[in-house]
């Protein structure tokens, strides 16, 4: 890896929960920041708050389903920084949670496009350049969900997303050593973050296979979520020097979580 100070990471949905607390730690290390996400003024705000405490970011706007946009994001970044080394592929969505016979198929295709296209189309287009760098470290944000457990009610799309992200990352991480590239997952459960807001949910009743635990389905923490900077801490030690040699390695953040359930 690059040493720190001369280093560029671009960071996927980085404008709130883990992407954000990624962007601004690896901000605190000196390295550059490319800030991606579809929203621009959340994205603005990250950015802002990096450069503030005199770190140095980027504010890319793009949708990471839409191959034109991402293209133009990426040339963006190089023409700025003239390099990339660290990629965290971390945008994502919850996308709607139905029972399979009644998941719509453009539902089924928007969470796909997203979490699938959209870490498939952020690789394709970063992995030249960190060929060209002769080194590099990726992060694909997977989930407990498809890795460890099975029992979110009618999460069967983003499901299937977060196994084949992790699919991906033992993929890559066999074609890219010889270039010098470590690929890694990290895997979280329940996070302090926005994303359960923007999930839509029918049929829960259906699907759902009802336990309870009387003190929570985090053993760790008593039931509480983690924390994005938790899962960033994660992040920043497998994109470092320190987990050199670490790849295809999938890391669960979830407080034992994945286990209980």
């Amino acid at each position: 890896m690059p040493r720190a100070g001369h280093s560029v990471a671009l960071v996927t949905g980085a404008g709130s929960g883990i992407g954000k607390a990624v962007a601004e730690r690896l901000a605190a290390l000196q390295i550059h920041v490319a800030a991606l996400g579809r929203t621009a003024a959340e994205i603005e705000r990250t950015v802002a708050g990096i450069r503030s405490r005199g770190g140095s970011a980027l504010p890319l706007q793009a949708d990471i389903a839409d191959e034109g946009q991402m293209r133009a994001a990426i040339k963006q970044l190089i023409s700025t920084y003239g390099r990339l080394d660290i990629v965290v592929a971390n945008a994502g969505i919850n996308g709607v949670w139905a029972p399979i016979d009644d998941l719509k198929p453009h539902e089924w295709d928007q969470t796909i496009a997203i979490n699938l296209r959209g870490t498939y189309l952020t690789l394709h287009l970063c992995v030249p350049h960190l060929k060209t760098a002769g080194s590099g470290a990726i992060v694909i944000v997977s989930s407990i969900n498809g890795t460890r457990t099975f029992t979110s009610p009618g999460a069967t799309a983003y499901v299937a997303t977060k196994a084949a992200q992790v699919a991906m990352t033992q993929q890559l991480a066999v074609e890219l050593g010889k270039h010098g590239i470590r690929v890694n997952a990290v895997c979280p459960g329940a996070i302090r973050t926005a994303i359960s807001q923007n999930t839509t949910r029918r049929g829960e009743d259906e699907t759902a296979v009802r336990v309870e635990w009387p003190e929570g389905d985090i053993p760790l923490t008593g039931g509480d979520p983690g924390e994005p900077e938790q899962v960033a801490a994660v992040i920043q030690f497998l994109v470092s020097s320190e987990a050199q040699h670490v790849t295809g390695t999938p890391v669960w953040v979830d407080g034992g979580q994945g286990l209980l359930r």
